[in-house]
């Protein structure tokens, strides 16, 4: 194990605060930021040595942020656009030009006057916020900004568009969100990548991956893309989008013909396992028809299984399997995390340190979201009910189509959306289908607010945009996803210019326009009611220990010998049968999205990833210099298999159009094998920085996930040809 770099000790004339990272990502990094007391000016950031993940670095986006902070391109006063000037793309530089600074006092005199207006009008569901995890503090993504909306009776909107297949998955097999601690990967004997970046996204696990390497663990990745980690693996298996279903029904099928299940483990701790097991070995699930599908040899899906199901034996590690968030991007996806998590439940790796399966720690953390959110605010809204919701999904629809007949898949028939509130989020970037999504921003009579630290896409059609604080300016608190610390972030400096946070902004709209007592809440008490929990999970855990230590371990279950090992025992499935749930079996179905999709009338044979950028999160950072610099060789890039480029006649530095039924996007080409042929592969960016102004999203459907409702960015087709044939054409 690598050892943990003395303690900071601030030089004279400075001090350090201790901050955490609440961007989305499952690391959720102690940050110790240096603050020159003079000045009040942060001048480093680096990860907290004392924490047993963080362990003392950043990741290369984080590391930099103060290159963010202090970006000349901040928003740092309120702002709104001046008269004549129409909605739509403002380029890099000139967005200033479309607005007007105005002061807090009448910024928030319009935004509490015109939704007053709208809910009056046109009724308080034709009200919409949309915000995500552009913050993942408790505060900050889901507290004082709840109540407003609560309060008004908005449409709610359903946040799913990164992780609630996946989560669902969770929930049916497991009862819970919750997995494999990443330090116990450094025991594993056998660790599967299973649609998981971790060198991109996920660092802090990467240590414990490669400690487990070094004692002769055998590493691989499974991922259409050559991904950085594919790159650093043992072996990487290039699977085809949207099959991976099939490929865990497969190795399942191995498992069982070969004896390789825990019976003791199944029957003691499972339910519906002979179903499965039957279910498993048909023949359709064998390796030979799933090699036919998934794109994946016979003999290495053989391989694969054998290895999985032999691990732990003999002394050696037992068998992780690190899933990510990829694998339920596809129309089958809630199925496919299913179905791999359903995996160590048959081998019983949870029984061993060092196995089992992570996607998800956020259950661990019994956060009081309810005291913090008050949903009971909806009754005292002008609707005395709850309202209706709104799949953030499919924003699209719900700009263009609610209110104009039946209902659409966005949400329950009502009112049009008059009004759109955004927040934590950079909707007109990283929303599907976004040629639906511009075409509802542009709307005149859509009366649009952002709160936002930069320019976006989506402040190019705001009416009202707010400036926002970044992480070390304002406090939270939070668990994470991906290890089991919870910790309180402490702001190191203050907000520059007029930035604000979440919760003062909504917490003055709710004065102004309610005067609910619960409205006079500020952090303090916000965080002090978050902690308002006698979970077992939460011993220990409270403010004033949080402020004192930073971060404090969860109280979780030991076993004899001092371990927590996640599901090892029956006291950990939180299912209605008290087990691990097999049932319903998982069954492969193909994609809805065929090659000969009905939207745009032509063929498509070409499988799309539009994939994240290494070097930003989503669409965070994407517009700063020193993280574009780090994406040089990908950004504006269509990947593509030389089999795939030669039929179509393009080369490494063509232009190239890429399109389908619902846009087009314009990239140039660069061949190799980072995908297998039949796939393409390009980075989400902004639009405004993107060639012809768009970008993947372009492409994508508003098509949801089996379960969970999330998105399906990686269930689409596309053509491809060289620009200048296009234009012969």
């Amino acid at each position: 194990m690598t050892k943990l770099r003395a303690k900071v000790v601030p030089s004279a004339g400075t001090k350090t605060v201790h901050a955490v990272c609440t961007h989305d990502c499952p690391d959720s990094c102690g940050v110790l930021v240096t603050v020159d007391t003079l000045t009040g000016r942060a001048t480093k950031v680096q990860g907290d040595p004392s924490h047993p993940v963080t362990r003392g670095f950043l990741c290369g986006k984080v590391a930099r942020y103060l290159d963010r902070v202090y970006s000349p391109e901040r928003l740092l006063y309120p702002m709104r656009r001046k008269a004549g000037v129409p909605k739509g793309p403002l380029s890099k530089g000139r967005e200033a030009e479309a607005f007007e600074r105005i002061s807090w006092d009448t910024a928030l005199e319009i935004v509490a006057a015109r939704l007053k207006e709208t809910a009056t009008e046109f009724g308080p569901e034709s009200v919409l916020p949309y915000s995500y995890a552009g913050t993942i503090g408790q505060l900050g993504f889901g507290s004082m900004d709840r109540r407003f909306f609560y309060r008004m009776g908005a449409s709610r909107l359903d946040r799913t568009i990164c992780s609630t297949a996946g989560g669902e998955a969770l929930h049916r097999v497991y009862g819970v969100k919750l997995g494999t601690v990443p330090q116990d990967f450094a025991h594993a004997g056998v660790i599967i990548a299973w649609g998981a970046n971790v060198h991109g996204n996920n660092i802090h696990l990467w240590p414990f991956i490669e400690e487990a390497r070094r004692k002769g663990a055998w590493f691989v990745v499974i991922d259409p893309y050559r991904t950085r980690t594919a790159a650093l693996a043992d072996e990487h298996l290039a699977i085809r989008p949207g099959t991976d279903v099939l490929l865990a029904l497969a190795i399942m099928h191995v498992l069982f013909r070969d004896g390789d299940e825990d019976r003791t483990y199944l029957e003691e701790c499972t339910f519906g396992w002979e179903e499965l097991r039957e279910h498993a070995l048909k023949p359709e699930h064998s390796p030979v028809r799933a090699a036919e599908v998934t794109g994946i040899a016979a003999e290495t899906i053989e391989r694969l299984a054998r290895a999985y199901g032999s691990a732990g034996r003999d002394g050696r590690g037992a068998a992780a399997i690190r899933l990510n968030y990829g694998v339920q991007r596809s129309e089958n996806g809630g199925t496919a995390a299913r179905a791999v998590a359903m995996l160590p439940l048959i081998t019983g790796s949870w029984k061993q340190r060092g196995g089992g399966l992570q996607l998800s720690t956020s259950g661990a953390f019994p956060f009081n979201s309810a005291r913090l959110q008050l949903p009971g605010m909806m009754q005292k809204s002008a609707l005395k009910r709850v309202s209706r919701v709104v799949n953030m999904n499919q924003l699209g629809a719900a700009l263009t189509e609610l209110g104009q007949g039946p209902a659409v898949p966005a949400s329950s028939d009502g009112p049009p959306v008059k009004a759109l509130f955004v927040y934590n989020c950079n909707a007109a970037a990283v929303a599907p289908d976004s040629e639906r999504v511009l075409t509802g921003l542009r709307r005149e009579d859509l009366f649009t607010v952002v709160h936002e630290q930069f320019f976006t896409d989506t402040t190019d059609y705001a009416d009202v945009v707010l400036p926002a604080t970044t992480f070390l300016e304002h406090k939270d608190v939070m668990g994470a996803y991906g290890h089991l610390f919870a910790q309180i972030s402490q702001p190191a400096i203050a907000p520059l210019g007029e930035a604000r946070s979440n919760v003062w902004l909504f917490g003055e709209l709710g004065r102004r326009m309610f005067g609910d007592v619960e409205f006079e809440d500020g952090e303090e008490e916000l965080i002090a009611q978050a902690l308002e929990t006698d979970h077992p999970f939460f011993a220990g855990v409270t403010k004033e220990r949080l402020e004192r230590e930073g971060h404090v371990p969860l109280s979780l279950p030991k076993d004899e010998r001092g371990e927590s090992l996640p599901f090892s025992t029956r006291e950990w499935f939180r299912t209605a049968s008290g087990r691990g749930e097999l049932t319903p079996v998982p069954e492969w179905v193909a994609p809805r999205e065929s090659r000969s999709e009905a939207e745009g009338g032509g063929e498509y044979p070409l499988e799309f990833l539009p994939r994240k950028a290494d070097n930003y999160m989503n669409s965070t950072f994407a517009n700063l210099p020193g993280h574009r610099q780090m994406e040089r060789k990908t950004a504006g890039v269509l990947e593509m298999h030389p089999l795939d480029a030669t039929v179509r006649g393009v080369a490494t530095g063509d232009s190239v159009s890429v399109w389908n039924g619902r846009g087009r996007i314009t990239l140039t080409a660069r061949l190799g094998e980072t995908v297998p042929a039949g796939v393409v592969a390009a980075r989400l960016d902004w639009q405004k920085l993107s060639q012809d102004g768009a970008n993947v999203n372009a492409l994508t459907s508003e098509r949801l996930t089996d379960i969970g409702g999330g998105a399906t960015f990686y269930s689409t087709l596309v053509e491809v040809a060289k620009v200048e044939r296009m234009a012969a054409d």
